[in-house]
């Protein structure tokens, strides 16, 4: 009984490892490698928000480190589940994994903005607390 459950499990992780090493190829309009491509573009969106977020810390006092790494927290939080909210109309279909990815990339740029406006505020300045006038709700 042993065995044949280690075999499966040697099974499953050669499976996962083989569907992990397929690259993105933006030529192949296959719904899989739509979602490969989607993937990718959110862990480059990730790694340059983890590059933001670390700059912009290494930079803060220790109160503001925290303040920050509590807004983080949040943000994360929030992008999640707005993601897992606005892509609910697809669950289940072969082209959820692209929305979520999709949204996260599109959420995750979107702070990186935020972390960029925020690393060059000068202390003081009103301005920095909101950067940007696009998208304001009235």
């Amino acid at each position: 009984m042993r065995l044949i459950f280690l075999s499966a499990c040697l099974v499953l992780l050669a499976g996962a490892s083989a569907a992990r090493a397929q690259e993105c190829d933006r030529n192949d309009d296959s719904q899989q490698m739509m979602n490969i491509c989607a993937g990718e573009d959110y862990q480059a969106a990730d790694d340059r928000l983890n590059t933001a977020y670390q700059d912009l810390i290494n930079s803060d006092d220790a109160d503001d480190k925290r303040l920050l790494q509590a807004a983080q927290r949040a943000w994360i939080a929030f992008r999640d589940a707005e993601c897992t909210h606005s892509t609910a109309a697809s669950s289940g279909g072969s082209i959820h994994a692209m929305e979520v990815s999709q949204c996260l990339t599109r959420l995750t740029n979107d702070r990186i903005r935020q972390l960029a406006a925020a690393a060059n505020c000068q202390e003081g300045d009103a301005s920095c607390a909101s950067p940007g006038d696009e998208g304001d709700v009235q």
